[in-house]
């Protein structure tokens, strides 16, 4: 630890964003960097804490507590301090494959849990982390390393988002030769047509990595749909092991009267639409488009903010978003003490150019829509929203309630369902006849990573369910582990 001083010294600092009248004309990230004396500063706030919960990766209360990668934070924080920028992305590399998508999207669960965080701002890992990757590309430390004996043996990875490209990298590195079939136009899944260019930049970030893991040898095939025009009995034939990283994208659906209207869409169509022409160079011809539309986004997580995002650079009339569940307070509640993830208010980038743009938080809280009405014309023109509060039933379980007098009509053109997911779609499951659990996700222990099916292993949210890019990682890297054991009778990869 550098500076025993420096969290009394310092205040938290963060990249100043970009303004939301300026960001919402662009596609670009919106934010800006910080100079290297000020990171060095929020380095050096960093506390010879003792026991360093920011690394602990442990779930607590059903949510993450600390870094599911168990990320060095506390090591690289003090190498920032000091000025040792490449040995600070050693440390970084050591646990984390892809330091430039966690520092961009990440929700930070380390910063929740850091000691400082319980009577002060908590040190700025996220921004320290982005920082240190940043800094690594910029002065080409960041280089394809080909591993220098082969194994021989073949793997297919199946998926090519976070959990996949992970497990791509560690299956790699350990010699093996690794192909890796991806069901879209261009790899990257999630990564890819999950998240929007302004918070993940394509070319510049996802497909960067991309383009080095080709370096490396790793061979990427787009449009296999394993379990469609790809057989799944073909690649346990063809390879030696098999790794699924296939995600969890069957969507939640809302099944209430006028869902079939047109203009009634998921969010994942909405958001995948606009990147793919956004990449295919026009932007303003995404198959689903909110330009001049009243716009009602169904759902507050951060897919919902993306929405938000998208469509307010897509130049909607008006919009606003709809979350089932209470305000959350200011500050941390009695019941949600540290370390655990804090569940308070905020206002995320998306909410924070609407408010610019119309005046207010664009979200309706303890809301749900009731119904989904139609114009002259047969497409969407409102919906029917009704205010709920929560009761607990008698099996102790919390239950949504419609309160009596307060439905509500809003005018909508364009609707945008964004309620999370219910696992991995099927099709591949049923065609390897691979185990489900009773949440339809693939049977697999964590930390074995093994399916029902010899030589096949499931790693990331097809696994463990919708989670975050982190979590995928930490599976991915775990599932390459197991699957070099099973290859080769023993493992080196961590």
């Amino acid at each position: 630890m550098g500076k025993p001083t420096g969290f009394i010294e310092y205040l938290r600092e963060l990249p100043v964003d970009r303004a939301p009248g300026e960001r919402m004309r662009d596609w670009g990230e919106f934010h800006h960097h910080m100079e290297e004396r000020h990171l060095r500063q929020q380095g050096a706030r960093c506390m010879d804490c003792g026991v360093p919960f920011c690394q602990t990766g442990k779930l607590i209360s059903g949510m993450a507590s600390g870094c599911p990668v168990n990320n060095l934070i506390p090591e690289w924080n003090d190498l920032v301090y000091r000025g040792l920028w490449h040995e600070a992305l050693d440390r970084l590399h050591l646990t984390n494959n892809f330091p430039e998508f966690t520092g961009r999207v990440c929700p930070a669960p380390c910063e929740g849990s850091c000691v400082l965080g319980m009577n002060a701002a908590p040190v700025a890992i996220k921004t320290l982390e982005n920082a240190i990757i940043d800094k690594g590309f910029e002065s080409g430390w960041v280089l394809p390393h080909v591993p220098p004996v082969r194994s021989g043996k073949k793997v297919a990875v199946v998926g090519s988002g976070p959990a996949g490209l992970a497990a791509a990298a560690q299956l790699n590195r350990a010699g093996h030769l690794v192909t890796v079939l991806e069901r879209a136009d261009r790899p990257g899944g999630l990564l890819m047509y999950g998240i929007p260019n302004m918070k993940l930049d394509k070319r510049v970030v996802v497909l960067r990595r991309i383009e080095l893991l080709e370096r490396e040898g790793i061979k990427f095939i787009c449009n296999a749909n394993v379990g469609e025009n790809v057989e799944g009995p073909l690649l346990q034939r063809d390879f030696d092991a098999v790794v699924l990283c296939t995600g969890a994208t069957q969507a939640r659906d809302l099944q209430v009267e006028g869902r079939a209207l047109p203009g009634v869409h998921l969010a994942m169509d909405y958001l995948t639409a606009s990147t793919r022409s956004l990449l295919n160079g026009g932007a303003d011809h995404a198959a689903i488009h909110a330009r001049d539309r009243d716009v009602v986004v169904v759902g507050g997580g951060d897919t919902g903010t993306d929405c938000v995002g998208t469509a307010m650079r897509q130049g909607c009339r008006s919009l606003v978003q709809l979350e089932i569940l209470p305000r959350p307070p200011d500050a941390r509640a009695a019941d949600n003490p540290w370390p655990e993830w804090p569940k308070v208010y905020k206002l995320d980038y998306g909410q924070e150019e609407a408010a610019a743009r119309f005046g207010g938080d664009p979200r309706s809280y303890s809301t749900t829509v009731k119904k989904f009405s139609a114009g002259a014309g047969g497409a969407l023109a409102s919906l029917l929203t009704v205010t709920i509060r929560w009761e607990k039933s008698a099996a102790g379980q919390f239950t949504p309630v419609e309160m009596p007098e307060s439905e509500r009509t809003l005018p909508a053109q364009l609707a945008l369902l964004a309620l999370g997911f219910l696992g991995p779609e099927q099709s591949l499951l049923r065609d390897l006849k691979t185990a489900v659990d009773a949440r339809s996700n693939v049977q697999a222990e964590y930390g074995k990573y093994a399916t029902s099916i010899k030589g096949v292993f499931a790693a990331g949210d097809c696994r463990r369910g919708q989670s975050l890019v982190v979590w995928a990682i930490n599976e991915g890297r775990g599932a390459a582990r197991e699957c070099d054991r099973y290859l080769m009778g023993r493992s080196s990869l961590p």
